[in-house]
């Protein structure tokens, strides 16, 4: 087994227990190499309940060095206090400088609005807020010259994508889904009392999804603009729709077409058009692990956003520069950041 410092990097994987998670840890593990020179630190919100994972690493290799981490994504407290952590064990030595930081977790709620202890919507805090917050901490521990951040995004953070009227349209009526991050994050926009279903919770999280392209872009942007960390690439993935657990908290139709049907019908899908609308989790992690470690990095300064493995262009309000640093003021407030929690040099 090789030891932490023979060891390449660490890679993060966050909501490991899902779906999606699982399923790039399983590619991680598959990739013998990468596995035995590098550390995996893998976050769920309850290692109890973590069964998925814990089957996955069942099968891991004698030399993959890893850790499940209990981490609250609905918690900035949780947030700041694993990133605090996490930092002081790469500046001892104990784990190597981040080479993958995967930010995969994600909530979404078509029922109803759940609230945080720290007064923010649920999809809005897991999505987009804890992203930031966790990103800024850690860049301290990423490595700054081969590091690379990858967002899993979404179809549902452009309103003018055609796939999203697949099965209704939710964005019928509306031009936009970014109403102001005051909005979004106190649970104002969309409520389900609006009328419309399950579409005010399919707003709600396409608008989230939003927030966390215009996180990237933003992120980018300013890593390309500090000499420390120019070299540290962002990309962003839309997985496609997959057979995950985020719709446990959908009605029982979409329940059954996305536990039920597309287990079954996914693979012969992916193989007719692998970039498809519908994918399978082991496609998607190939694509994860496609931007980690086989991709060349965009430009600095610039975001690469894939559909699994072609290039898209992100929405046009993810590109609006006004509402991108609208958010991201908004954000460092929430997470109340000082100058010594983030290495960034032009945070603010």
């Amino acid at each position: 087994m090789a030891s932490s410092e023979e060891r390449k990097g660490t890679i993060i994987v966050t909501g490991a227990n899902g779906g999606l998670g699982s399923a790039i840890v399983t590619k991680i593990l598959s990739e013998r190499e990468l596995a035995a020179t590098h550390s995996g630190l893998y976050t769920v919100r309850k290692a109890a309940n973590a069964s998925a994972l814990k089957t996955v690493l069942n099968g891991a290799p004698q030399s993959h060095k890893h850790e499940i981490l209990e981490m609250d994504l609905g918690s900035i407290a949780s947030v700041r206090d694993t990133a605090a952590k996490l930092n002081r064990r790469v500046a001892a030595g104990d784990l190597p400088p981040i080479r993958a930081l995967i930010l995969n977790a994600a909530y979404q709620d078509s029922e109803e609005i759940k609230m945080s202890d720290d007064g923010y919507e649920m999809t809005w805090q897991v999505n987009y807020l804890a992203n930031q917050l966790l990103v800024l901490m850690l860049l301290q521990s990423m490595d700054a010259t081969h590091g690379r951040i990858v967002v899993i995004g979404s179809w549902s953070h452009d309103i003018d994508d055609k796939r999203n009227t697949n099965g209704g349209e939710p964005y019928k009526g509306w031009d936009s889904l970014y109403p102001g991050a005051e909005e979004l994050a106190k649970g104002g926009w969309s409520k389900p009392d609006s009328g419309g279903g399950w579409y005010t919770g399919y707003r709600r999280y396409g608008a989230s999804k939003l927030c966390a392209v215009m996180l990237m872009h933003e992120l980018a942007v300013r890593l390309g603009q500090d000499p420390d960390l120019s070299n540290i690439a962002v990309f962003g993935l839309d997985p496609g729709a997959m057979s995950s657990d985020i719709t446990r908290r959908r009605g029982l139709g979409m329940k059954v077409i996305i536990k039920g049907l597309m287990p079954v019908l996914a693979p012969i899908m992916v193989y007719a058009n692998p970039n498809g609308t519908f994918r399978t989790t082991r496609k998607s992690a190939q694509d994860v692990h496609r931007l980690c470690w086989e991709v060349t990095p965009p430009p600095k300064g610039k975001l690469l956003y894939a559909n699994g493995t072609d290039e898209l262009e992100t929405s046009r309000e993810a590109r609006d520069e006004e509402k991108r640093k609208d958010l991201w003021k908004y954000g460092l407030e929430a997470i109340q950041l000082k100058h010594e929690g983030t290495v960034l040099k032009n945070w603010q």
